[in-house]
């Protein structure tokens, strides 16, 4: 139909990965498999079997969320969901309290790009969304995505700041 030969094997590998499980779905087998093996409390730093041992293709960049949850563990998953969502709310707060139209909307972009980031990324290593190759913010290996969201993070000080020389944060004083 509308979809390329690569776009329809990706759709095809998310409903059914296991179909080819040594070609497309591999990839998300694996990223399963290593988050299942960090149980509760995870293997420990630089413990992580599946990642050490090579099983896990691409693990610095797409699927670092798969080797974070086999070596801390599921609540360190859940303390990386928390700081995340803290982020977010921060942004919010931000955009709340900016005087300026063009200030609250880029905050509020600023926000929903990082939290939007880190959510397909985690979609994708869970196996919810199809491996699409977006980085886990702060994470991934590779220097336009940490560029691009340092200056994102940037942009978030900068307007909190102006903000703040108006009295009216009440966020970070």
């Amino acid at each position: 139909f509308l979809l390329r030969p690569y776009q329809k094997l990706r759709i095809l590998t998310l409903l059914n990965p296991d179909q080819d499980p040594t070609g497309s779905g591999y990839n998300s087998l694996q990223s399963l498999i290593a988050i299942g093996s960090g149980n509760i409390w995870g293997k420990g730093y630089l413990q992580g079997t599946q990642s050490h041992l090579q099983f896990l293709p691409a693990r610095q960049t797409d699927f670092i969320f798969a080797v974070f949850a086999e070596e801390q563990g599921f609540w360190g998953c859940l303390c990386l969901f928390f700081l995340f969502s803290i982020l977010a709310y921060l942004a919010i707060g931000i955009a709340r309290t900016a005087r300026d139209p063009f200030a609250s909307i880029l905050a509020i972009g600023v926000g929903a790009l990082i939290f939007v980031e880190f959510t397909i990324n985690i979609a994708m290593v869970l196996g919810i969304f199809p491996v699409v190759g977006m980085p886990l913010p702060f994470f991934s290996y590779g220097g336009s995505s940490l560029l691009t969201v340092c200056a994102a993070c940037g942009l978030l000080i900068a307007i909190d700041r102006q903000n703040s020389k108006m009295g009216d944060n009440p966020y970070f004083h």
